[in-house]
């Protein structure tokens, strides 16, 4: 405590701030208060509140009354270090306080929520819009860091409720400069509405490394086009990144919402603009992606699709367009480099694993692997609409029945859907030959014929780094699906594998329980060597493994190592589900002369 304060204190000096930053303690005892409320009454620009553990949760239900600002600092709202409190909505009584959330934050700036446990707001009533955290209005730098959210729900088929909410509402400013990183949303009913949403005027947002599942309906949505800002030109959710995110388990078929239909996503641009998706997953999902507007006339565009993995969902992998002829257009929109695997996995009729709906103009498909279950169409698009549809360096396979549909026109043999639509000229049927896709991992083998196949665009499209973070292009070249051939045991890599520190993303990731890291240690001479000359070589080199909240968790490695690549095992049985991340610091003497931190998620 005296040591965080100092800090403050100091860098408030430097920056020539008159204002002392506080830190409050909320406890059961021994606090300056019992109730998170009372802190955020006097709190300002600058302080931090620490809520401590107590032996029942919080009940209660809390807003913030000031604004943090660029000068003073944030006020930050967090779970004392290495404890987690709970902020439980049982017997919540909802008052005059519209929406109804546990944690609101209406038209404030610079404010933080960090690791707590959000639960129990559960209501049938109409009147009620029930959410665990709440942005509405006017708002800019918000940080949503950590937290568990779950058993949110809205009983009545007539309402919504929301895991964590983001309504930009103001005509005038929008919500922005938003990050929502690290939270868990899972087990709410949500009606009508969604587990994690962005909705009307809000822009310049991120949102990563958020896990969301068994939910009721859809995991992630940016929406557009709803009226929630009264200037039209500002009503959508734009200019944001949505990466390393996990959606499963997510089913809107029990939802009494949906009457049985189950059309629930894990991300869901609706209306949206400008957004990029990478390195997410989604799986047993009704859909796992979904790039369409609702509203008709309306449209939703700019939106790319990358280096995502895509698999096993209930009906689609992902569609795009407008669901009937009511709805809007999806346009200038990009599904470049992702991996399609077995989606419509329950073998529903109208099933895919791509879907092509109404109005899609100026969209480009292409550098894809999809590898579709017997009987499952790897491309259906039954209408005619829209203009400008390019598909091209797509690799498709299949171990039974084929199945291709164009305009209409089924195909069950490749080349003739390739002849007949006019399409795919740089594509190819072939078995993508990944790694052990059994276990989730999608790595390429040598010999996969994805490798340097693809359609070389862009970066601004295809993004730098591939699926599990390793370089997108390697020698200006680019494979199809959501990985890149560049493993340090490559063929054209290992002569140079000690030149360069490596840390390689975790395989399996996700996992259950027990996954494998690699690492590279180089020579020190620039003369490449197979064994090490002398002293200088030697490495003192640390791994180790933290939570999300920064606790070191498990140390792999803490020795002096020669130069050489390393292989270690992490078994997480004893570890509970959720963000870990693993470390790599090597030194020389006292000093880091390499760092490198990668996350991966235990999934139970």
């Amino acid at each position: 405590m005296k040591k965080i304060f100092f800090e403050i204190i100091l860098v408030l000096f430097l920056s020539g701030s008159n204002y002392i930053a506080k830190t409050y303690v909320v406890a059961e005892s021994g606090g300056d208060f019992a109730k998170i409320q009372s802190a955020l009454n006097i709190a300002v620009a600058g302080d931090t509140i620490l809520v401590r553990e107590k032996s029942t949760p919080y009940f209660e239900e809390f807003s913030f009354k000031s604004n943090g600002n660029e000068t003073d600092g944030y006020i930050v709202l967090s779970a004392y270090p290495n404890e987690h409190p709970v902020i439980d909505g049982t017997n919540f009584q909802g008052g005059n306080n519209w929406p109804q959330g546990l944690i609101r934050i209406i038209n404030k700036n610079y404010i933080k929520v960090i690791g707590f446990e959000i639960r129990n707001l559960i209501t049938s009533d109409d009147n009620w819009f029930p959410a665990g955290i709440w942005i509405r209005g006017k708002s800019n730098h918000i940080q949503i860091l950590n937290n568990k959210i779950h058993h949110i729900e809205h009983n009545n088929a007539d309402g919504g409720a929301h895991g964590i909410a983001v309504y930009g509402t103001n005509s005038s400013n929008s919500i922005n400069n938003i990050l929502i990183e690290g939270n868990e949303i899972y087990n709410c009913k949500l009606a009508w509405s969604e587990s994690l949403v962005l909705n009307g005027n809000v822009e310049n947002f991120v949102v990563q490394k958020n896990i969301v599942h068994d939910n009721n309906n859809i995991a992630f949505d940016f929406i557009g086009h709803e009226g929630e800002c009264s200037n039209p030109e500002l009503d959508q959710a734009r200019n944001g990144i949505v990466v390393d995110n996990i959606a499963y388990n997510i089913d809107s078929r029990t939802n009494p919402s949906y009457e049985g239909d189950g059309s629930a996503d894990g991300f869901y641009v609706d209306g949206g603009k400008d957004i990029i998706f990478e390195r997410n997953i989604a799986y047993n999902c009704n859909i796992g992606f979904e790039v369409a507007s609702e509203h008709g006339g309306k449209s939703t565009s700019g939106i790319i699709v990358r280096n995502n993995f895509i698999k096993d969902n209930i009906s689609l992998g992902l569609a795009i367009g407008g669901y009937d002829a009511q709805r809007g257009s999806a346009d200038n929109c990009y599904i470049v480099n992702n991996t399609f695997y077995m989606n419509n996995n329950e073998g529903d009729s109208w099933g895919a694993e791509i879907l092509i709906n109404y109005y899609c103009n100026d969209i480009l498909i292409a550098n894809n692997i999809v590898y579709a279950k017997s009987g499952t169409a790897s491309i259906e698009n039954g209408t005619n609409t829209g203009s400008n549809k390019v598909l091209n360096n797509n690799l498709y396979y299949c171990e039974g029945n084929t199945k291709w549909s164009w305009k209409n026109n089924s195909y069950t043999n490749f080349e003739n859907y390739k002849n007949s639509s006019g399409l795919e000229t740089g594509s190819m049927f072939a078995d993508p030959e990944f790694v052990d896709v059994l276990n989730d991992s999608i790595s390429l083998s040598s010999s996969s014929p994805a490798i340097e196949k693809g359609n070389n665009l862009d970066t601004t499209i295809t993004g730098s780094k591939d699926y599990y973070g390793n370089l997108r292009l390697v020698n200006n070249n680019i494979d199809i699906g959501a990985t890149e051939y560049e493993s340090i045991v490559s063929v054209s890599n290992k002569k140079n594998s000690f030149r360069t520190f490596n840390l390689s993303q975790n395989f399996p990731n996700p996992f259950n329980p027990v996954t494998t890291i690699e690492y590279s240690i180089p020579v020190v001479d620039a003369n490449f060597a197979s064994t090490t000359k002398g002293n200088e070589n030697i490495r003192n080199v640390q791994l180790k493994v933290y939570d999300i909240l920064g606790k070191e968790v498990a140390t792999f490695v803490n020795q002096n190592q020669k130069p050489g690549n390393y292989k270690v095992t992490f078994d997480a049985t004893d570890f509970t589900s959720g963000i870990y991340y693993y470390r790599l610091n090597v030194k020389n003497g006292t000093e880091i002369i390499f760092t490198k931190t990668k996350s991966m998620v235990l999934l139970k």
